[in-house]
Parts: C-alpha cells; structure tokens; sequence
C-alpha cells in the first residue's frame, strides 16, 4: 500500500465549497479522499466521520493504526487550495525558458516553491534554431515522465508569429510572417509537446496557423496583436481558445471599435489570461475581466522572467536585455514593460485582494488553465482520484507548504508531523 498522508484541521477549497474543518488524505501521489468533520481511518468511506457513531471505537484504533504507517498533518485551520497551473512562465530563480534543461528544471522548482504544482515554459521570440533547441530540450523533460518532470507539461511558444507594432519585448530581428512550414518544423521539434502558439490574426495567413496549431493538438491563442474584433473573433471561429495576456500587447475596448480584448471576452470558449502583478494591471481591469468573461474563463499567469525571486538588476529575456527596478521589468533603456517577477502565489492573493471572491480565485489559478491544457481529470481540483497537487496557504493567503504528485516540495510554513519527528 503506498504511504499515506493526512492534512487535518484545516479549510479545504473544494469544487462544492469550503470545508472548515475539513481534511485530505494523499496515498501516493493521488488524493485518496476529502471530507469535513474527523477524518475516517484509511480506507473508509470518505465524508464526516460521525456519520455513524456506533462506530466511533473501531474507527478511532483503525485511526491509530493509520499513524504507524503515514504522516498526520494538523494544518491549524489553514486553507488548502488546489496546485497552481500556470500558462504563460518564461523564467525564475535566476533561470530562464532555453535549451539548458537543468535551467528549465530551475525555472520550474523555483515556481514551485511559490505553488505552481505544474504548467508550460513560454518562449520569446528568437532565431529558429534556438526556439527548435528550446522546445526539443522540454520534451525531454516531458518525456522523462511523471515521476521526475511532471510539473512540465510542454512549451508555449509565444512568438515569433506577432506583430511587430505590438511585439512588446520580443526582438524585432526575429519576428516572422505567418509561415506553415516554420511552424512545421518547430511543432516537429517539440515531439508533440508544443501545448500552445500565440498568434496576431490579423497577419496574412495567420489564420492557416490556427488551424495548424490546432490539427497538432495544441492551443492556439490570440495575443501580441493589432487585430479588430472581426479578425480576432475568425480566428476564434478557426479554433483559437486562449488570450495571450488579455489587454496587454492588443488592441483595447473602445465602443466604436471593439478590438481583440473584447472579442476574446466575447467569445465563451476563449480561456483569458491575466497578469495580476499591479503593474500589467489596474486592480479594475482584473475585476472586469472575471466579471465580463467569469471565473471558468480567467487564468493567472505570471508572464515570469529570471529575475522573479532575483534581486534588482540586469537579466536577458530571449536575446534583449531587460531591467528590473523595484520588482518592475521593462526592455533596457526603455519604458516598454518586459514580462513579470510574479509568483503564483502572490498573483492569487492580489487578486482574492482586488474583490475577487476567493473560489473563484483559485479557479482562474488552477481549475481553469489545467482545463485550458486538458488535464482537468488530473489536476486544478481537490477531490478523490485527482492527483496530490496542492498548496497551503496562511491566514494572509501566503504560501505556507506546497506538495506535488504527493510529495512536498515546499513546507516551511507547516509544523513536522508527529509520525516525521520520531
């Protein structure tokens, strides 16, 4: 039997609600049950444990049983949510998105840390062989399977198909046209771990992209654009379903001339993602995007560089040189902002901070992108059967513990269990 783990005393954030008190039980890497009330011994029912008080005997020395052969956990009344899923990261820790993979893994561990149990590595725009390097070195990652690298789930390659009067910190020397065979030949370097391509609809033949992204099994996503609301909503009809960052880098809301931001929130299959950092982002802008597209159709994201956890400084973001002053990252010599030091964490609590109620919340940060990316049945959830992707956070919201297929890859916040401390 795998070992197993139980978080009692706590709040846990399920897709019915908040359970207080309420307890999870991992088993392996799987969530082998949630309730409220007592916890059950291992192996019964889930739900509240005084169902049946005749019972309660049996139960409690089963109970003891249970702690010879796992760890119990008192959470002490903190919050449980499901792991992050974070869309949209190029760095971390110091480490950028490139064809180093023990870079990648530090970009990914660093974001772990701050409760991205899984999520994709984006990549700027760059000459085609090192984007092909870049995205052959995470399906190396990928295919070493779930017990090294499962929080890597593949690439997002967000550029070089955008347009050049909005390509905000993507070097200009390496922006393409819309190219099938390009394209071809980077989605053939990703060994199909090439998860999502952000594309301007309004360049010629852009729309050729969509389809092809799609064909591939991958998510085309709008973003990085000019386009009018025609053109962003054609190429939601040819089956893109994400916005790249929605209101940064497109054409706005305007009443006469709704642009891409207004067909993406138009539109009930598009997934907008937000960058709620404070800088990327009125706290009002946050607000009306889960308002007009609702909480199934927000996803966080950090839009992260190598300087998030870094001190101030200078870093590269693909081939330019980017400048950070006071957590704030802008292209070197210039006002144009250059990605985020932003954690999961931190944009989970800003947002519950700007008026989002906190379900829906922690939904834009873990139910709806692990939907956007097809894993739904395994993560974004606390439920029985779903992976043990989860985070423990304080009563200020702030990262306690992290754990990941049921280990723990961060738990500074929590007191050792008992069973660990023998």
């Amino acid at each position: 039997m795998p070992r197993t783990t139980l978080l009692a005393n706590g709040r846990i954030l399920t897709p019915a609600g908040i359970l207080a008190p309420g307890w999870l039980r991992v088993a392996g890497r799987t969530i082998a049950g949630v309730g409220s009330g007592r916890p059950p011994p291992a192996g019964g029912a889930d739900g509240d444990a005084d169902r049946d008080e005749d019972r309660d005997e049996d139960r409690d020395e089963d109970r003891d049983e249970d702690r010879d052969e796992g760890a119990t956990v008192d959470l002490g009344g903190r919050l449980v949510v499901p792991g992050f899923v974070d869309l949209h990261v190029h760095g971390g820790g110091g480490a950028s998105a490139g064809p180093d993979p023990e870079e990648l893994l530090r970009a990914a561990a660093f974001h772990r840390r701050h409760g991205t149990t899984r999520g994709l590595l984006s990549l700027v725009t760059g000459p085609l062989d090192g984007l092909s390097a870049t995205v052959a070195a995470i399906a190396g990652l990928v295919e070493a399977g779930p017990a090294e690298h499962a929080h890597v789930l593949g690439s997002h390659l967000e550029g070089p198909f955008i347009s050049p009067a909005r390509r905000g910190a993507h070097d200009p020397r390496y922006l393409l046209q819309p190219d099938t065979a390009a394209l071809g030949a980077l989605l053939d370097a990703g060994r199909g771990t090439v998860r999502m391509v952000t594309i301007a609809p309004e360049l010629p033949g852009a729309l050729d992209l969509v389809r092809q992204v799609a064909a591939a099994g991958a998510i085309p996503a709008i973003g990085h654009t000019e386009a009018t609301y025609a053109q962003a909503a054609a190429a939601v009809d040819a089956g893109a379903t994400v916005a790249t960052h929605l209101f940064n880098a497109m054409s706005g809301v305007h009443h006469h001339d709704p642009g891409a931001a207004l067909a993406a929130l138009d539109r009930p299959e598009v997934v907008c993602e937000l960058i709620n950092d404070g800088v990327h982002l009125h706290d009002a802008a946050v607000r009306l995007g889960f308002a007009a597209a609702g909480p199934g159709r927000v996803a966080l994201v950090t839009d992260a560089i190598a300087a998030a956890g870094m001190p101030d400084g200078l870093y590269a973001l693909g081939t330019l040189d980017v400048q950070v002053t006071g957590g704030v990252a802008r292209l070197a010599g210039s006002a144009v902002i250059a990605g985020s030091t932003l954690t999961m964490g931190t944009a989970f609590r800003r947002t519950v901070a700007a008026g989002i109620p906190l379900p829906a919340a922690a939904a834009a940060a873990a139910a709806t992108p692990a939907r956007a990316l097809g894993a739904a049945g395994r993560a974004g959830a606390l439920a029985a059967g779903m992976d043990a992707d989860l985070v423990v956070l304080d009563d200020d919201l702030a990262v306690a513990a992290v754990m990941a297929l049921g280990a723990w890859s961060h738990r500074d916040g929590l007191p050792a269990a008992p069973e660990e401390a023998r």
